[in-house]
This record gives C-alpha cells, sequence and structure tokens, in this order.
C-alpha cells in the first residue's frame, strides 16, 4: 500500500476513534445540564444524584476524548504537510479558534463544576455546566466550519505570489451553507448519542429494580428529547443532502450508485452487488421519487449520474477517475438511515409505554433499550463516512486532490509503523473507557443525603 493509502486507514481510523467521545460528550452535557437545572428549581434530591450520576460518566467521557482528539492535530503535519502547507492559511483560523475558545471555556468550566461543589453558590456551579455544553457545542462549530470548508470552499482567494488559498472572508466560512446544515446535523446527532447513552443506562437499572426514584425520570427525559430529537435529525439530514446535491453532485449520486442520470429517480432499500466494478447492480425494492425528493427537494428532480459527472470533472479539472468508493457511500448512506428509523422507533415504543404508565415494568422494552446506546454510534460513524469518502479524491473539493495532501518525506513504512502504534493504542484508551464506563454506569448513585461537602454554598447575601 502506498503511503496515501496509508495516510487515509490511519486519518480515517483516529477520527472514528475520536468521534465516539465527542457526541456523547455534547449529547451528555446537555442532558446533565437540564438534570442539575430541574434539581435547582424544585431542590428535588433524585435529581441531584442524578446528576452526578450522569456527570461521572461525562468526565470520564471528556478525558478519553481529549487524549484521542489532540492526536488529530498532530497528523496534519505529521502526515499531511503538503496539505497544511496548502490550506494552512485558510483552514488554520477555525482550528485556532476551536482551541483558544471552546475548548478552553469547556474545559475551564468543567473543571468548576468538578470542583465547585458546595464551593460554589448553586447559580454559578449551574452556569458552570452549562457553559461546559456551550464550550463542547463550540468546539464541534469550530471544527465543521473547518471541514465544511474542504467540502465547499469558500471565503478564500488565490495568493497570486504562493499559488495558495488564504482566508479572506471568515464571515463566509462560518455561514458556508455546507456548515450550517451539517453543524445542525451534528448537534442534533450528538444530542441523540446522549439520550440514547442514558436511556440505555437507565433501562439497565430499571429492569433489575435499582434505585427507580433516580432512573424513571432520566429514562422519562431520555425518551422525551429523543423522538423530536430524531424527527429533527432527520429532517435536516435531508435538507443537507439537497445542500450537498448542489456543491458535491458525485457524493449524492454515489450514495444511491447512480450511474446515469435520473429523472425522477427511485431510492432502493438494498442492492446486489455494486460498486465502481459494477455499474449495473441488482436494486431490491425501489421506491419511486424518494432519490430525487431527497437530493432536490423536489418529486420529479433530476439527479445527475456518477458517469456524467466524471466526465464533466474531466473536462473541468484534467484526465482522471474522480468516483469515490460506492459502496462504502451506497451502505454507509443505508446504514446512517436505517439506524435513526430504528431510534425513532425506539423512542416511539418508550414514549407509548410512558404514556401507559409501565416504563419502570416494561420488562421487554427496558431489555432492547439497554441497547440502545449502540444505535447512535452506528448512525454516527456511517454519516461521517458518508460525508468523508463522498469528498474522496478530493482532500479539498476541487482546490486539492488527496494524493496531493500527504507528506512527501514520509514513506510508506513510516505511516504503517505509526498506524501500528496507533491503532494499539486507541484499543488500549477504548478498553479503559469501556470498563470506566461500565464499571461507573452499573454503580448505585450517591447516596440521598449528599455529604456536607457536596451541599452548594447558598447565595451570597448583601446588606446595607
Amino acid at each position: 500500500m502506498s503511503n496515501v493509502d496509508l495516510a487515509r486507514i490511519q486519518f480515517a481510523m483516529t477520527s472514528i476513534y475520536h468521534f465516539i467521545f465527542v457526541p456523547i460528550t455534547i449529547g451528555l452535557a446537555f442532558l446533565t445540564a437540564i438534570l442539575q437545572t430541574v434539581w435547582h428549581r424544585t431542590g428535588r434530591d433524585e435529581y441531584l444524584r442524578a446528576t452526578k450520576f450522569f456527570g461521572v460518566l461525562l468526565v470520564i467521557n471528556v478525558a478519553v476524548g481529549v487524549v484521542t482528539g489532540l492526536v488529530q492535530e498532530f497528523q496534519f503535519g505529521m502526515d499531511w504537510s503538503a496539505y497544511s502547507r496548502m490550506v494552512g492559511d485558510v483552514f488554520g483560523a477555525p482550528l485556532a479558534m476551536e482551541g483558544l475558545a471552546a475548548f478552553f471555556l469547556e474545559s475551564t468550566f468543567l473543571g468548576l463544576w468538578i470542583f465547585g461543589w458546595g464551593k460554589l453558590s448553586p447559580r454559578i456551579h449551574l452556569a458552570a455546566i452549562w457553559l461546559v455544553a456551550l464550550g463542547a457545542a463550540g468546539s464541534a462549530a469550530f471544527i465543521m466550519a473547518a471541514n465544511s470548508w474542504m467540502q465547499h470552499p469558500v471565503g478564500y482567494e488565490i495568493n497570486p505570489t504562493t499559488g495558495r488559498p488564504q482566508l479572506n472572508d471568515i464571515w463566509a466560512v462560518m455561514t458556508n451553507p455546507v456548515f450550517l446544515w451539517g453543524y445542525a446535523h451534528v448537534l442534533l446527532a450528538a444530542t441523540a448519542t446522549g439520550c440514547a447513552l442514558m436511556l440505555a443506562v437507565s433501562a439497565w437499572h430499571l429492569r433489575r429494580k435499582s434505585h427507580p426514584e433516580v432512573f424513571a425520570p432520566t429514562a422519562k427525559l431520555s425518551l422525551i428529547v429523543l423522538a423530536p430529537t430524531m424527527i429533527f435529525a432527520m429532517f435536516v439530514g435531508s435538507e443537507l443532502g439537497v445542500v450537498e446535491a448542489k456543491y458535491q453532485p458525485m457524493k449524492i449520486a454515489a450514495a444511491e450508485a447512480q450511474w446515469e442520470t435520473c429523472q425522477p429517480c427511485s431510492f432502493s432499500i438494498i442492492q446486489i452487488g455494486g460498486g465502481k466494478q459494477d455499474q449495473t447492480p441488482t436494486k431490491i425494492i425501489e421506491v419511486p421519487h424518494i432519490l430525487s425528493l431527497l437530493a432536490t427537494n423536489h418529486w420529479n428532480g433530476q439527479v445527475i449520474g456518477l458517469n456524467e459527472i466524471n466526465a464533466q470533472y474531466q473536462q473541468q479539472y484534467g484526465p482522471g477517475d474522480y468516483v469515490p468508493n460506492v459502496f462504502i457511500q451506497y451502505w454507509a448512506m443505508r446504514v446512517m438511515a436505517y439506524t435513526a428509523v430504528v431510534a425513532f422507533l425506539l423512542s416511539l415504543w418508550g414514549l407509548w409505554v410512558m404514556r401507559r404508565k409501565r416504563l419502570e415494568t416494561a420488562h421487554r422494552f427496558l431489555g432492547v433499550a439497554a441497547w440502545a446506546a449502540v444505535l447512535p454510534f452506528l448512525m454516527n460513524t456511517a454519516g461521517w463516512m458518508l460525508t468523508e469518502n463522498g469528498r474522496q479524491p478530493w482532500i479539498v473539493q476541487g482546490l486539492m486532490l488527496t494524493k496531493n495532501g500527504v507528506s512527501p518525506s514520509v514513506s510508506a513504512t513510516t505511516v504503517a509503523i505509526s498506524l501500528t502504534i496507533f491503532f494499539l493504542l486507541y484499543n488500549a484508551l477504548t478498553v479503559v473507557w469501556l470498563v470506566l464506563m461500565l464499571r461507573y454506569a452499573r454503580k448505585a448513585p450517591p447516596p440521598t443525603v449528599p455529604a456536607e461537602d457536596d451541599v452548594p454554598a447558598p447565595e451570597p447575601t448583601f446588606s446595607r
């Protein structure tokens, strides 16, 4: 394998590993903030216990997520120095803002929240966890802005001296339509991930009749948030597909393995065969007009086929094969969509059980819901594969090919060695994360009466 192939595998591996933790952090921080807000407003002890219980899981996840995220930054210089040199004047700006602003906001107030029990006033301590949630969402915003620029470059000009793009309009980068819809999709997916994790843990405890006074409210909260979140996530994902069909038509055509232009276009539930060497797969159960609707928002919309787009790109950019891995693109789309539907149906089932006031005794639902945490990880991973694989062979759409972005001085052997090391290291970190998460998720929540040093300090009073 070439150094390009190995560098792509390494970046894909570390990105997928890191994106296990990012959605949990964003989603669980938001839900933990809601729990603490309810406790602050009502004084109900079970919400304080739930806040501390899920706060521990949040902290474990943040710790491992930070470690895996640091590697992402180093890889730009290690494996992708040509890319960093070419687009660093644009790409570096949102990354710097993420590190200097959002990440420091998140980490600073997380520390205040962890060590501020009994030392900060209730309002300030509550504000700390909301600022943690805001910082986590802000970090995702800047990272998504940088990634969206790679999908649809805007807000730049080519420096006539260096021949490299340089940033001239940060507002254009932050209002990139790919970013706006993609970021909304990420936030909704992260919220769904946090809900699924909270639901799974709560269901596990309820099925064993373990502290229902704590885990029944958290199960209800996760279900109430999960159902509308999945509706909005599917809608936003559909609109994101329309935006991508405009700026990256190859990505959308590959997601349906649509080699020839069609109007109207069907969506196949499943297919046999397919891939870059098979332009006539056997499509099973085709739903008429759905691809047209997903790609154009019109019932009879036209979707340009892969062959026609490839011919256009050859005229525009020169000879080459501009078709991504169709097999990965087709199945990533379906794994993401189908797991989202399953998560939505599970939330409806839970709401139905909850409405009948049988949540704590519905053993069949609780048994299924205990595995709910698996769904968003499949959905999120497939979504990222759909996004990143669909851009290939470009590292920056229309500006730089992936094969031209690798470090010329780094050999395939060097990349293979670092890939092996990272693979072993990340697997070890995953084992540690799983052990810690499972151990603390199965523990009983904190006692009913908190320890004296955990009681929040009273609000300050002022006398004339």
